[in-house]
C-alpha cells in the first residue's frame, strides 16, 4: 500500500543523511519528491535518479534554505514545476560545536539561521498554497537536544528548541484550514557524521541509550511518512522523538 500517492513533497537537505532516507522512504510511498541541497551537486543528481528509478517525479534544486529570497524562489519554482505542494519537510541543518565561551558570533549566527530561520523561510512560502488547496502537512525536524541540551551545543540546542514552539504556533494558525504542523525530535541517529566518530565516543553515547543502539535514517524516515500520511490526519502541533528512549 503507497500512503502517498499523488502527492507532492518537498524535503530542504535531501541529499544526504536523514534528508535522503526521507525522499527515498517517500518515493517508494508514490509521492513526486522535490528536493534541495546546497553544495553537493553529484550526489544530489545520483539520488534525484535514484527516486526517479523507484516512479517517482524527482527533482533536486539547489537553494539555502536559511536566505528567505532563495526559499521564496525555490517554492515558486516548485509550484511551477509540480503545480502543489501538499508535504513539506523542513530538515536542513548544521552543527557549529564548541563551548560558549569559544563560541563566535558567526558560529551563534549560522546555526540559528540554517537551523530555525530556515524553517521560518520554507513554511512563510509554501502556506499560501497550502491555505489556497485548503491542505497541508508541514514537519519540522528538531532534535532531542533542543528538549534535554547539550554541553557545547547551546547554539544547537537553542535552534532546535525554537523548532517546537513554531512548530504549536503554525498548528494553532492553520489547523481551521486542514493544515497540520508537527515535528520530529530524532536522538543519535547513524549517519556518515556518526562513522567518523571514534569508538570510545560511540560507546558514551550507546551507554545513554536503553536501546543500546544507535536509530536509522530510515526509521526517521518512517516518522516522517505516518506524519505525512492521512494515518495522523488529526495529529498536529505535536512533537514526536525517535530516540530509542534516550533521556524520556
Amino acid at each position: 500500500m503507497k500512503l502517498l500517492e499523488g502527492k507532492v513533497a518537498l524535503v530542504t537537505g535531501g541529499s544526504r543523511g536523514i534528508g535522503e532516507a526521507i525522499v527515498r522512504k517517500f518515493a517508494e510511498h508514490g509521492a513526486d519528491v522535490a528536493f534541495t541541497y546546497l553544495s553537493s551537486e553529484e550526489r544530489a543528481k545520483t539520488v534525484e535518479a535514484a527516486l526517479k528509478e523507484l516512479g517517482s517525479n524527482a527533482k533536486a534544486y539547489r537553494s539555502d534554505a536559511s536566505s528567505y529570497t532563495q526559499a521564496e524562489a525555490l517554492i515558486k519554482n516548485v509550484l511551477e514545476d509540480y503545480g502543489k505542494v501538499d508535504i513539506l519537510i523542513n530538515n536542513a541543518g548544521i552543527t557549529r560545536d564548541t563551548l560558549m565561551l569559544r563560541m563566535t558570533e558567526e558560529q551563534w549566527d549560522k546555526v540559528i539561521e540554517t537551523n530555525l530561520k530556515s524553517v521560518f523561510n520554507l513554511t512563510k512560502h509554501v502556506l499560501r498554497s497550502m491555505l489556497k488547496n485548503r491542505a497541508g502537512s508541514i514537519i519540522n525536524m528538531s532534535s532531542v537536544v533542543g528538549v534535554f541540551g547539550n554541553a557545547g551545543q547551546a547554539n544547537y540546542a537553542a535552534s532546535k528548541a525554537g523548532i517546537f514552539g513554531f512548530t504549536k504556533s503554525i498548528a494553532k494558525e492553520v489547523g481551521s484550514r486542514n493544515i497540520r504542523c508537527n515535528a520530529i525530535a530524532p536522538g543519535f541517529i547513524e549517519t556518515d557524521m556518526t562513522d567518523e566518530l571514534d569508538d570510545k565516543t560511540k560507546e558514551a553515547f550507546l551507554a545513554g541509550i536503553p536501546m543500546k543502539r544507535l536509530g536509522q535514517g530510515s526509521e526517521v524516515a518512517d516518522a516522517c511518512l505516518f506524519l505525512a500520511s492521512d494515518m495522523s490526519k488529526y495529529i498536529s502541533g505535536q512533537t514526536l522523538s525517535v530516540c530509542g528512549a534516550l533521556n524520556c
